[in-house]
């Protein structure tokens, strides 16, 4: 039976970043489950395409996340990247962790979780 996932590699580094922006990419790799060159390859395409911007901090990065952004889907051309992020928050430390509502969208422009303004770990 062969493996598949809902969420590309892409969208589980930017989801990683989101909640942890000062995140290596070691870090980044073992909690999406791939190689850190793969991570820095990825890193450097989505700053490419504007959804990111690292600020050098010592010898770390401090990612930002452009929550304004449009998701690069078609089908849902008015999903941005902060509501996608407010989607799969799951307050676990793992990308791939989930809970009853991480997939669940709001319904008539109910928040996901009351009283939640901003994501922590994105800057808006």
């Amino acid at each position: 039976m062969t493996s598949w996932t809902f969420l590309t590699n892409q969208a589980l580094v930017l989801i990683h970043i989101g909640r942890r922006p000062d995140s290596t990419g070691l870090e980044i790799a073992a909690a999406v489950g791939i190689t850190e060159r793969a991570v820095r390859k990825i890193v450097v395409e989505l700053q490419a395409a504007g959804y990111l911007e690292a600020e050098r901090i010592g010898r770390r990065n401090r990612y930002s996340v452009d929550v304004h952004r449009p998701l690069r889907n078609s089908a849902e051309p008015q999903l941005t990247i902060g509501e996608l992020l407010a989607l799969v928050r799951t307050g676990t430390g793992s990308v791939r962790g989930g809970s009853p509502t991480a997939g669940r969208r709001p319904m008539n422009g109910e928040p996901l979780e009351a009283g939640s303004s901003q994501l922590e770990g994105v800057d808006s």
